[in-house]
């Protein structure tokens, strides 16, 4: 019966207006914006988005207010901090390392969006998730591998590598990836550790890659020309989000 009355819940439905969120991460004040279901009874999930290299842009908060419809609360989270925003995809590759060179400043950043997501009215604290593109695809498995008190994390075409020396933990959070299967910047070698790196932390995972797709399948900004190596790709755009919703009725 539970089962039957959450499905019903997460049916779509109306969302209040997205708004934006101040919050902070120690002394770094942080923009996000969070999006709401307009009518829901009870507490529901919660989802943390992440953004892609770029930082926060209209896709993260079109993303939340889908989740909206669908009946989560979903916070899009700053990673950078107010004000910090790329002004072209150089500047954007050189941020990005920055977190990805050091995990602990970027899961600092995730656990301080968890906690902020967490005390949002309505949300139930022990149903969280974390979602993320391209550089918040990392972010997402971050979560995972950081133990970070969340049930399930779905990497958009993110980055699978570890910095050297990485060595795997357990992994209590539901795992899905969400790859395309011709995308040049995530080397075949590099699913093959993830894959190993997922059986010894034990995780539960599932591993999807999407035909004739490449970075970046999600996002329209990205073109439609496969040899650059990232292009929308409408199907794989359609299908991920089919298999995020399928994983979160289960796992949320």
């Amino acid at each position: 019966m539970r089962a039957a009355a959450l499905a019903l819940s997460l049916a779509a439905l109306p969302m209040l207006a997205g708004q934006p969120l101040t919050y902070a991460d120690g002394a770094t004040k942080l923009a996000g914006y969070v999006a709401r279901p307009a009518t829901v009874q009870g507490k529901v999930p919660g989802v943390v988005v992440v953004h892609q290299w770029m930082g926060l842009t209209d896709h993260e908060r079109h993303v939340s207010d889908e989740l909206a419809r669908l009946g989560y609360v979903a916070l899009a989270a700053d990673i950078y901090g107010e004000g910090v925003h790329p002004k072209d995809t150089g500047e954007a590759g050189k941020l990005a390392m920055t977190y990805k060179g050091d995990r602990a400043l970027y899961r600092r950043r995730i656990a301080a969006a968890l906690e902020t997501l967490k005390a949002q009215k309505g949300v139930d604290g022990n149903r969280i998730a974390v979602i993320g593109f391209c550089f918040g695809g990392t972010g997402a498995l971050e979560a995972a591998r950081a133990g970070l008190p969340v049930k399930a994390v779905v990497s958009f075409h993110g980055g699978l590598d570890v910095p050297a020396g990485f060595v795997p933990g357990p992994v209590s959070a539901k795992v899905l990836v969400c790859h395309g299967a011709d995308d040049p910047f995530v080397p075949a070698k590099d699913v093959a550790a993830f894959q190993d790196e997922m059986r010894k932390a034990k995780a539960d995972y599932v591993f999807v890659a999407y035909s004739g797709a490449v970075h970046a399948f999600t996002q329209k900004e990205a073109g439609n020309d496969n040899s650059k190596g990232a292009a929308y790709n409408e199907t794989a755009q359609r299908r991920s989000w089919q298999h995020m919703k399928d994983f979160f009725k289960e796992n949320l």
